[in-house]
């Protein structure tokens, strides 16, 4: 499982023109699922998601999370993740997750933050979408549940 983690100050999910999501000060997720991910990867990606102390304390170092600062969060399905552009000029998405798969381990993230009571917003699965943020710092950070075993 492949996320990009920004830290915003504002983020929304735009679908023909129309608002879908929006949240003020926390992180937008952008969530690629792969073919072999399992409930560990969920497990893994949740716990990064939620525990990432990237959020200034009183002085001015990134020591707070997202639950310390009752940021929202967003999450948006995003399949591209996976291209893999390592040959040629045009992505294979071989190891991206179909479907159904994909739709539930994305809906099985977003119950996991929900539950260690983060405030979730999502995109639509599966929707062309626009997504508008306003990154903080920049802070933005590549997640790999693949790379939990080589730490």
């Amino acid at each position: 499982m492949l996320a990009v983690w920004q830290r915003v100050d504002e983020a929304s999910v735009l679908i023909d023109g129309q608002t879908i999501s929006r949240i003020s000060t926390g992180a937008l997720v952008l969530l690629g699922v792969e073919i072999d991910d399992t409930h560990k990867d969920v497990q893994f990606i949740v716990d990064k998601i939620c525990h990432l102390r990237v959020f200034d304390d009183e002085n001015g170092k990134l020591n707070k999370n997202l639950m310390d600062v009752q940021g929202e969060l967003l999450i948006v399905s995003q399949f591209t993740l996976c291209g893999d552009c390592r040959k040629g000029r045009r992505p294979s998405f071989v190891r991206a997750a179909k479907g159904k798969e994909a739709e539930g381990l994305y809906n099985m993230v977003i119950s996991g933050c929900e539950e260690l009571g983060l405030a979730v917003k999502t995109g639509r699965f599966g929707a062309n979408m626009k997504i508008c943020l306003v990154n903080n710092g920049p802070v933005t950070l590549l997640l790999d549940s693949r790379s939990k075993n080589k730490a």
